[in-house]
């Protein structure tokens, strides 16, 4: 009865699609299983978009405004988030040379993977919290057996308006009839070159006919697909304008790709080939090469040559980044969520589906946790250029080599975090008390004026020395009040000491903490460092602003489980509280 029920569904979308293969869900979309349901625990309001449906136009918008501001998928600069990407394998049938080595790499076991209902079942809580659109992507998703009833699963979901994939195209001529029966709204389809040879050699396979004969096939059953091509120096640049010649007779989008040449923690930026100067290239052949509307959410630069069936856009990851109305997150074959693809932070949501203990509502709390993590924009930025954290990889969705090496970590596991994302104080009633000390530095660089004022002792604010001692040991006594998660410590010490490095021009600060007690006291040897390097900044400030707060670090810590220790540092003078 549900094969029949899903098969119906199916019937009713190509009707309501019409001729157009590659349309949109029609009447299927309106429905909706669900009432008003209020998450206590969590304060996230879900509502139904049926109850939405029958308000007037201005208020529908008004309505859904509400719902997206309390969906656990809006984050902390106001982006609600309705697009999800999600791997569905490591594995790739090609070995494209800037991807992967030739052999490969590691695959993680099948165990640590999601299963296919666990899948659904993501999917389908995104969708209840408000995505509306969800691609799926590898590795290459195609060589997964069940893609097909991954997709007619996931467009019975209520509410879900688009599923598409992004594939390499080698098996679309085998696939994409299934696909679309299934449901299938949209495809991409990377392809860095038009020439069969330039093709097996970047990666390492053949297969070139066929994926042109899968983007003519999507063509005739409708679609209008999205060819990927990241543009790379010394390989495709010579080929920028066949790409844009390929959308003549062909109503497709062919996206030029700035390749993001980042490996090694550093930046490699030879072999970029930037927007402004791939738009020039054309531009010399087609100077009519017109810019066409964009959507709010868009990626991609849209133009195209008058009187050509396809058009071209540019997806700037490197010169312009789009971060401010990133909409997207994306799972991992391995279950975490990823809310900026180009940063290292993950979230498994894997162990905490696994974990029975943990139930959907604490999990959807995980989910806007991690949202509420995502930055303004990435902060390692590209050299002389703004860069987005959507690698290229985004694009071709094969799998990266260094992900394995990735610090994939789970929320059970985090001692400040609890199962359900939320911070917390460690429980520190089992550890054994005992005799705790630690050490920690700063220096302040205040540059050749301002040394002779202090040696003198001639600043207007009075002695900075001792106010800076001062100032180190209060902040020491106050960290649990500076620091939120910190335990309130009884301490039985702080020594501070404040030397004044004439020839380097600088002020060097030393805090000693101790305490006896169940936790360490580094955190408030750090605290007195720094607070007293501010008192330094605040007492010279009237002088100069040119002052650098500089090596502020741990230098020794001993008595708990792990002892730390640092090359000794020279000796002064010090302000004891006892």
């Amino acid at each position: 009865m549900r094969l029949l029920a899903r098969h119906a569904i199916r019937l009713l979308g190509q009707q309501n699609r019409g001729e157009g293969g590659g349309g949109g869900r029609g009447e299927v979309a309106s429905i909706w299983r669900g009432g008003i349901r209020l998450k206590a625990t969590t304060g996230y309001l879900n509502l139904a978009t049926a109850s939405v449906q029958r308000l007037e136009p201005e208020k529908q918008v008004q309505r859904k405004n509400v719902i997206a501001q309390n969906s656990p998928l809006t984050d902390s600069f106001g982006r609600h988030h309705t697009y999800l990407r999600i791997s569905l394998t490591e594995r790739c049938n090609l070995r494209c040379d800037y991807c992967m080595p030739a052999e490969g790499v590691p695959l993680q076991p099948k165990s640590n993977l999601l299963t296919t209902e666990e899948i659904l079942r993501l999917a389908r809580i995104f969708v209840e919290q408000g995505v509306r659109k969800i691609r799926l992507t590898g590795g290459e998703p195609t060589v997964r057996r069940d893609i097909v009833e991954i997709v007619a699963q996931m467009k019975a979901l209520p509410e879900l308006e688009q599923v598409g994939i992004t594939t390499n195209g080698l098996v679309l001529t085998r696939l994409l009839l299934p696909l679309q029966r299934a449901g299938l709204d949209s495809l991409n389809i990377s392809l860095d070159t038009l020439k069969r040879d330039r093709f097996e050699k970047v990666t390492r396979r053949k297969g070139w006919e066929r994926v042109i004969a899968g983007i003519d096939l999507a063509i005739q059953l409708g679609y209008r697909p999205k060819v990927n091509c990241v543009l790379m120096r010394n390989f495709n640049e010579d080929e920028i304008c066949d790409f844009v010649e390929f959308t003549q007779d062909r109503p497709v989008d062919v996206r030029f790709i700035e390749y993001m040449p980042f490996s090694g923690n550093k930046w490699h930026t030879e072999r970029l080939i930037s927007y402004k100067d791939t738009l020039q290239v054309i531009r010399e052949r087609w100077p009519d090469f017109e810019a066409l509307p964009n959507g709010p959410n868009d990626t991609s630069k849209a133009y195209a040559v008058p009187g050509y069936k396809g058009q071209v856009g540019f997806i700037t990851s490197m010169t312009e980044h789009f971060c401010g109305t990133c909409n997207r997150l994306r799972l991992t074959a391995d279950g975490n969520i990823k809310v900026c693809l180009f940063g290292n932070k993950e979230f498994s949501l894997r162990d905490a589906m696994r974990n029975e203990n943990i139930s959907e509502e604490q999990l959807v709390d995980l989910i806007g946790a991690a949202v509420q993590r995502k930055k303004k924009q990435h902060a390692d930025a590209a050299p002389q250029l703004h860069q987005h954290h959507h690698h290229h990889y985004l694009f071709h969705q094969t799998y990266h080599p260094t992900r394995t090496q990735l610090q994939v970590r789970n929320c059970s596991h985090l001692t400040h975090v609890n199962a359900q994302g939320k911070a917390q104080m460690v429980d520190v009633g089992a550890k054994t008390s005992t005799t705790r000390l630690a050490r920690a530095e700063a220096t302040v660089q205040v540059g050749e004026k301002l040394t002779q004022l202090i040696a003198a002792n001639e600043l207007a604010k009075g002695d900075v020395l001792t106010v800076a001692q001062l100032a180190g040991i209060m902040g020491a006594k106050r960290t649990s009040e500076l620091i939120p998660l910190c335990h309130n410590i009884s301490l039985s010490s702080v020594k501070v000491q404040a030397t004044l490095l004439q020839e380097e021009h600088s002020v060097r600060l030393e805090a000693s903490v101790r305490c006896s007690g169940q936790t360490g006291v580094e955190m408030e040897a750090l605290t007195a460092v720094s607070v007293a390097a501010l008192t330094v900044y605040d007492m010279c400030k009237a002088v100069s602003h040119d002052i650098c707060i500089t090596n502020v670090r741990l230098l020794s810590k001993s008595g708990g489980k792990k002892n730390f220790q640092r090359e000794e540092p020279e000796k002064g003078a010090v302000t004891e509280f006892e």
